[in-house]
């Protein structure tokens, strides 16, 4: 089914945790950044969730157990149960489980995330190319995965053993920095075999289906940090979506936003959940929010006004995303954000 294509922020008359029944949640950017809350995350989740908003929390790391993130949630002052965790591991678990038999070998090059989540599926984790797996999977290990790993799975997959992975994120933040993801590991083995996985995790439709089927949500709004994996899952899902500017997304990158990466909402954080939404509105030949109106000039986009900073963000993405129509927005927006301090 295609899609209109959006060129500007919606808005909402009601709290958004009003508006949607069940928040997926990313977790590293929104909730939590190098293990600690975010600020403002606690509270504003603990009051999102007194007012019924069912708290689901979604992510593309298939390291830990949803026992473990449960249990750091939780420690965070999020109280938050395993059956509220979806992990890509999961994700994958089904989609092998809908391929080989039950009961079946599976060749694991990952942590322990993975196997419990095979094990859930009736699946049997399996360390060596020669235990006849039948199926190969990948997801993030952790930094002490040793290169024998990705031999063993190059080795079945080359003999033509179906190969899946959790995810294909090429980097994973870290306490010291910017690490190699799963998708850096994948790319090991499609190098040695040229071969192509399946993939779960987001932004694919696999992790969404995971998520709604677990969760059981009929009115989800995805909320997450990044364009390329939280805001194209919702696009692929056909949900909404808030992005929140806790984590790795900027103003540039999202004044330039093709399509499906262009969010339905935008907050600078977690707060975002308990407001209603500013309408972006035509204004002249430009778009106006709160006191800011923006313009999609010959080469750059404009700004006037004063306000809030977030009403200006809005006003520019309507009228970058109206500019790029179905493809990126080239005009040059780095005066206009520089101006709101974004």
């Amino acid at each position: 089914m295609s899609q209109a294509v959006r060129t500007r922020p919606e808005g909402s008359g009601q709290p958004l945790s009003e508006a949607y029944d069940t928040a997926l949640l990313d977790l590293d950017g929104v909730v939590y950044a190098g293990g600690h809350a975010i600020a403002h995350a606690v509270d504003a989740l603990a009051v999102a969730r007194s007012g019924g908003l069912h708290l689901a929390y979604v992510t593309n790391n298939a390291l830990r157990t949803p026992d473990a993130v449960a249990e750091h949630l939780t420690e965070l002052g999020i109280p938050t149960g395993a059956d509220d965790v979806i992990t890509s591991a999961q994700a994958v678990a089904r989609l092998i489980s809908e391929q080989v038999p039950a009961g079946a070998r599976v060749l694991v090059i990952g942590g322990e995330g993975l196997r419990v989540a095979l094990r859930e599926r009736g699946l049997v984790p399996v360390e060596s190319a020669d235990d006849d797996p039948a199926a190969v999977v990948q997801g993030y290990g952790g930094p002490d995965l040793t290169w024998g790993r990705f031999a063993e799975a190059s080795y079945a997959v080359a003999r033509g053993v179906p190969w899946f992975a959790s995810n294909t994120d090429l980097t994973i933040p870290s306490g010291r920095g910017i690490a190699p993801g799963n998708g850096a590991a994948v790319e090991v083995v499609r190098i040695a075999t040229g071969r192509e996985p399946q993939v779960a995790g987001k932004p694919l439709p696999p992790m969404h289906r995971e998520t709604i089927i677990r969760t059981g949500a009929k009115r989800p709004l995805v909320v997450g940090d990044r364009l390329d994996t939280d805001i194209e899952g919702a696009f692929n899902g056909e949900v909404d979506s808030l992005l929140v500017l806790t984590g790795v997304t900027d103003g540039v990158r999202l004044l330039a936003a093709p399509p499906r990466h262009r969010p339905t909402y935008v907050d600078a954080d977690l707060r975002g959940l308990l407001t209603g939404q500013p309408e972006v509105v035509p204004a002249g030949g430009g778009f106006r929010c709160g006191g800011f109106t923006a313009t999609a000039g010959a080469d750059r986009l404009e700004l006037e006004g004063d306000g809030e900073p977030l009403d200006g963000l809005r006003a520019l993405c309507a009228a970058a995303w109206t500019a790029g129509g179905d493809g990126s927005c080239e005009l040059d927006g780095g005066k206009a954000l520089a101006r709101l301090g974004l």
